[in-house]
Formats: C-alpha cells, sequence, structure tokens
C-alpha cells in the first residue's frame, strides 16, 4: 500500500486523520499512509465533513469530487480526489 497514488487522472490517498489538532495541515508519513491533522472532533461525522471540506480547498476540486471509500468510522481512510486542479507540494513530492 502508499500512502499516495494517481490513477487514471484521478488520485488516492490513504490517510491516517488526527481530529481534534491545534491546526488543519497535513503533518506528514505515518508509516504507510499519509497523516492529516484537522481541528474538527470525531462526532457525528464532522471530522469527515471537515477533511472533505480542507482537502477540496488544498486541491481545488468541488467536495462533490472527493469521495471516502473506507474508513468513514476510524482514522484509516482512503480517499479518491477526481481529477486535481492543484496537487499541495507535500504530496506532490509523494508521488
Amino acid at each position: 500500500m502508499v500512502a499516495v497514488s494517481m490513477q487514471q487522472g484521478n488520485l488516492l490517498l490513504n490517510l491516517y486523520v488526527q481530529p481534534k489538532a491545534s491546526r488543519d495541515q497535513v503533518v506528514g508519513l505515518h508509516g504507510e499512509e499519509l497523516k492529516i491533522a484537522i481541528t474538527a472532533p470525531p462526532v457525528d461525522g464532522k471530522a469527515n465533513t471537515h477533511l472533505v471540506k480542507y482537502l477540496s480547498k488544498a486541491f481545488k476540486v468541488p467536495k462533490g469530487d472527493i469521495t471516502i471509500l473506507k474508513g468513514l468510522t476510524g482514522r484509516h481512510k482512503q480517499l479518491q480526489i477526481l481529477s486535481p486542479k492543484l496537487i499541495p507540494p507535500a504530496i506532490q513530492n509523494l508521488l
């Protein structure tokens, strides 16, 4: 498993999400996953909503173009981002 990969123009991310952090940021690699810290608490799907909103801004795509494929209720998630317009430098280095 790789943390970040491109498949047919779409970005596939394997994430380890840290909720209730002091700020939203891409932390770096955490084993074979990309660690992302977000400020939202892991309650009633707020962390997932906040994560999608954060990533939509980072990759310049609509929120509807981001799909959580695995891990809706856990810290380990797999996301697909359809045709990202921008790839942040921290993630570009992992491709």
